[in-house]
Order: structure tokens, then sequence, then C-alpha cells
């Protein structure tokens, strides 16, 4: 798809969610490349800033930053209204936690917190703007998930439940949505070299690709299905996993490569 077709399906503006730098920085970039303007969402302003500057003397696209913990109650009303009068033609739901340790020992609030931003935070956006671009006949939603939520992950409990729940999601209203001229789509990247994966893995897994990579892959296959995993050793690692071994297997080899990630002893 050119980038007029692109603006035309997907335009006039997009809003991705945890914008400001990693994955979601690079989805705003990719997304700028083709030509529709950008509101940006994260909770720390400075980095949002920087990220908004950078799309605006490269691309020369129109930057919206808005400074919200998506977490919260009321959050998604709140970007509606942040963008009232904007056509927004394309979410990305980006955002996510990733507490990672044995269940037991993580806190609980934290696994709370992680629990309403992967999955409330991320139901409510796609809620709160699917109307709109059906009643318009033409849109699209990114819902952006993990290899990980393909079966448990030991050391990744919540993480890997809630990107479970991504997946059903996306792929249900990516069954709704059919024929209305908006396209669903879930992404399910395996270890992707963001800001917080270099600081908590001591060495990349195999498979590990960079933040473009993953947003080039993802944007390309809009309309193409319900789901996409960037990557060929992923997509045949992911195969491998759902269809050739037993559940226990995939199960324990997950828990391997996470506590290897990690510089952990091994689990399962």
């Amino acid at each position: 798809m050119n980038r007029q077709s692109f603006a035309a399906r997907y335009g006039p503006w997009a809003l991705v969610a945890g914008g400001s730098q990693g994955l979601g920085a690079a989805f705003a970039a990719e997304i700028a490349r083709r030509g529709v303007n950008l509101a940006l969402v994260a909770r720390r302003p400075g980095p949002l800033a920087d990220t908004a500057a950078g799309l605006r003397a490269q691309w020369g696209v129109q930057v919206q930053t808005i400074t919200a913990d998506l977490a919260a109650d009321g959050a998604a009303d709140l970007l509606a209204d942040e963008l009232h009068g904007r056509s927004v033609g394309l979410v990305v739901a980006n955002a996510a936690l990733s507490p990672a340790g044995p269940f037991t020992a993580l806190d609980a609030g934290r696994l709370s917190q992680t629990i309403d931003l992967n999955c409330a935070a991320t139901a409510l956006l796609a809620h709160r703007f699917l109307p709109a671009m059906i009643g318009r006949g033409s849109g699209g939603l990114v819902l952006v998930s993990s290899l990980a939520g393909g079966q448990g992950v030991p050391g990744l409990a919540v993480y890997s439940a809630t990107k479970a729940f991504v997946i059903c999601l996306g792929e249900a209203l990516w069954a709704e949505t059919r024929g209305s001229g908006v396209d669903v789509l879930v992404s399910s990247p395996g270890a992707v070299t963001t800001p917080g994966y270099r600081e908590t893995a001591t060495r990349p897994a195999p498979g590990t690709l960079t933040p473009a990579d993953v947003a080039a892959s993802t944007i390309a296959a809009l309309g193409r299905g319900p789901r996409v995993i960037p990557g060929g050793l992923n997509k045949i690692n992911a195969m491998m996993l759902s269809r050739l071994l037993p559940r226990r297997a995939a199960i324990a080899i997950f828990g391997r490569a996470t506590a290897a990630a990690l510089g952990e002893g091994p689990q399962g």
C-alpha cells in the first residue's frame, strides 16, 4: 500500500499508546513515514516531547503529545476528549508492563497495575475508538501482544496471561469487524530490543528483533488477517510450540528462555 492509500485508509490521525520510546516510538515513525499525523500517549513528558520533535523534523507530520496514565480510570475517555475534532483512523495499543520474577514474590500493586494497563486499558481503547471507525467505514486497530501469550511463561506469569487476553480480544474483534472496512490486527513479537529489554536481559534471545523491524512487519500486515508474528524464526518457533510440542514442553521451553535472558537459573 503506497503512502497516499495508507493515509486515506488509516488517517488522517493515528493514536499510539506507549509512544514515547522503544516499540511505540518505532510504530510512530513507521506511521509518520506513511504520511499520517500522530497523537502519542505516555506517562513521561520528556521522552514524549523528544520523540514528537524528531518525528516532526523527519517526516513533516503533525504530532500531538498527551501525558497520561492509561491504567487510570477514565483514561480512554480522556484521550477522546483531548483528540476532539480529530479523525483518528488508526489506534496502536502498545503500552504494557512486564514484571519479571516468581509470581508469589511480586508486589500485589504492581500485578494489579499490569492487569489494568495490559488488559483493561487495551480493551477500553478499542471500545472507545472502534465505533467511529466502523461508522466511517475505514480504519485500523493494532493490539500488541507477544509470543509469551501463547502459553504460560514461568517468571512472567502475569505478563504472559495478559498477552493471552490481548490475542483473544484482538482475534474476536477482527471477526466482529470483518466487512466493516476496519482492519484489526494482533501483533505477537518475540524478544524486542526495547530500552526495558536491554536493561533486564543479560543476552538476546534467539530471534530478537529491533523495534523498527517489528513495527514495519506489523503495519505491513494490516488487513491481511487477524494476527502477525514478526520475524521468520519467531514464526517457526511459534508453530512448533503450538502445534508440534506438548503443552508442558512449550511452557518449559519459554521458562528456560526467560530465565536465561534474565541471567537466572533454569525454570521448568
